[in-house]
């Protein structure tokens, strides 16, 4: 979240609110040019702003570079709004700044995807809106590929490559208590705190073994060697490896018990 109350010396708990009256009447003012008015109406949305970039502040160190580059999602919605639209103005404004601030942080992600798969994701992404409004429904992405002229398998990379990375720490939903985060959500069947646990176990076991002891438990168990291999590794009998990995085994089990 966003709490800063000073962001690019703008002083957030003190931004002013618009009617949707006055925002009426600054429009009208502002197509007839009048520059006053137009700095006006901006600043009363500025607060619409920063309640949209604390959907994405998680994935920046610099918070203020993310508000002035809202700011410019907001100035461009501003210059190019039509009231003949019959919409609000935060309507047509948000997934204009939304769209600015993502377009930031694809440009500075610093996952470097080269320009030509961006270049063919882009052609993808303005294939999928033309596919739409012919079909009516969401294209898969087999039709886009088709569309693009290239194959499956290549429009797929190409549209995952400019996808945003997502922090792990990011709020998904709140059960009435607490966030629950995309971190509480993945799985790793590798490591789970079970086996952690037993790692922890065995690597404090293994400290109490001598360097012949560990080398032979570790040959044995992890790298998966046989008696003979270390035997002849360490220049000893087979006898001896199996009588030190014996001994070495009892000691382990102790430090279980």
């Amino acid at each position: 979240m966003v709490r800063k109350v000073e962001i690019t010396n703008v002083d957030t708990s003190k931004l002013p609110r618009l009617t949707a009256q006055e925002k009426e009447e600054l429009f009208k003012k502002i197509k007839e040019g009048d520059l006053e008015a137009r700095e006006e109406f901006i600043k009363g949305n500025l607060r619409l702003v920063l309640s949209i970039i604390q959907r994405f502040s998680s994935r920046v160190d610099n918070v203020d570079d993310l508000f002035q580059i809202g700011c410019i999602g907001l100035i461009k919605s501003v210059d190019n709004f039509d009231l003949s639209l019959n919409v609000q103005f935060s309507t047509y404004a948000v997934p204009m700044i939304i769209g600015e601030v993502r377009r930031y942080l694809r440009d500075n992600n610093p996952i470097r995807v080269s320009r030509s798969v961006r270049d063919l994701a882009y052609r993808g992404l303005a294939a999928k809106e033309e596919l739409i409004k012919e079909l009516n429904r969401e294209p898969t992405v087999e039709e886009i590929a088709k569309k693009v002229g290239v194959e499956t398998e290549e429009m797929i990379y190409g549209l995952e490559a400019i996808q945003d990375p997502i922090s792990l720490q990011e709020p998904v939903s709140n059960d009435g208590t607490e966030n629950i985060y995309i971190l509480d959500q993945v799985k790793d069947s590798k490591n789970s705190d079970e086996k952690w646990a037993e790692q922890i176990t065995i690597q404090e076991a293994l400290k109490k073994l001598n360097k012949r002891e560990k080398l032979v438990i570790n040959s044995r168990f992890f790298e998966g060697r046989t008696q003979m291999e270390i035997a002849e590794e360490l220049g000893i009998s087979q006898a001896q490896v199996s009588r030190i990995e014996k001994e070495a085994m009892v000691r382990i089990k102790r430090v279980y018990k």
